[in-house]
């Protein structure tokens, strides 16, 4: 059956989700990369599986009872059932270091490592696994990383960044927003209104509107994508003004990576592709909940 969300829906189950720490759900967090290799794919009973290399190349079981799984770049970070948050670097096989207990997001970006407590306060270290951590603010409700930005998403719905080192400042980005996503010198956030915008440039450009009735923004690189509150996923590239090209229908995710494009079908199956934006698609998975790309 097509699971379809209304912005009113969207904003309800996300509301829910980042308050329901006692559930057990985690905060949504990123699933776009910046061009690596990586895929990992979720699965309905909480076995994370991570592949490298080729759409078509085997998976490695990163871990069970996990609720997200990360991927950038030569890391890979899961978000145990239990709140643990565990991060690796290296090959798949590489062993876990363990970074912090009671977290409901994990996010990862080069040599950063970012984590929201359930609590609400946001953490991010840079450099080694075991690096100490910076405080990052309370009251949190999404965190996500790209470069040298960090972005946090308050309670109230204020959407901030900053730039540089951990201890920058924060510019204040959008409010009444329900999703922030970065990457590179792009800043995305989706709306309480399903209104979908996206800036390039400067912590202080102006907003370019890119698409109503969104339940999903995604970015990576010159691309951006958005799932519609109607199932469908559409990606553009190059200018933040450019056409849209329909990926696909009764879609209930979208993930970007580069020249890879990544989607969850309403019905579980997950498909990767690569290259143009009218590639073919290569099945990498069912029962899915989350792809994620590093």
């Amino acid at each position: 059956m097509k699971r379809s969300f209304t912005v009113a829906a969207l904003a309800a189950l996300t509301a829910t989700a980042l308050a329901a720490t006692a559930a057990g759900a985690a905060v949504p967090g990123t699933v776009s990369g910046d061009g690596g290799n990586r895929i990992a794919l979720l699965k309905g009973d909480g076995t994370a599986l991570v592949k490298e290399g080729e759409l078509s190349a085997a998976w490695t079981v990163e871990g069970d009872g996990v609720k997200q799984v990360v991927v950038a770049g030569n890391r890979v970070g899961i978000l145990k059932s239990d709140g643990s948050a565990l991060v690796k670097e290296g090959d798949l096989s590489a062993a876990w270091t363990l970074e912090a207990a009671n977290v409901k997001q994990l996010a990862l970006s080069g040599d950063r490592v970012g984590i929201l407590k359930d609590n609400g306060t946001a953490y991010v270290k840079e450099g080694p696994l075991i690096s100490p951590w910076t405080a990052q603010g309370d009251s949190v409700k999404e965190l996500q990383l790209a470069g040298n930005r960090v972005g946090i998403l308050k309670g109230n719905g204020n959407a901030l960044v900053k730039e540089g080192p951990l201890y920058a400042a924060w510019t204040g980005q959008a409010d009444h927003t329900l999703h922030l996503s970065l990457s590179g010198n792009r800043i995305g956030v989706l709306r309480g209104n399903g209104t979908a915008l996206v800036k390039e440039g400067s912590l202080g450009a102006q907003w370019t509107l890119e698409a109503n009735g969104a339940a999903q923004l995604e970015l990576s690189r010159d691309r951006i994508g958005v799932l519609t509150d109607d199932g469908n996923a559409l990606v553009k590239e190059g200018s933040l003004g450019a056409e849209w090209t329909l990926e696909a229908a009764d879609t209930s995710q979208i993930a970007l990576s580069g020249k890879r494009i990544g989607i969850v079908k309403d019905n579980g199956t997950a498909y990767v592709k690569e290259g143009a934006l009218w590639a073919a698609w290569t099945l990498e998975g069912e029962n899915v909940t989350e792809l994620a790309l590093s």
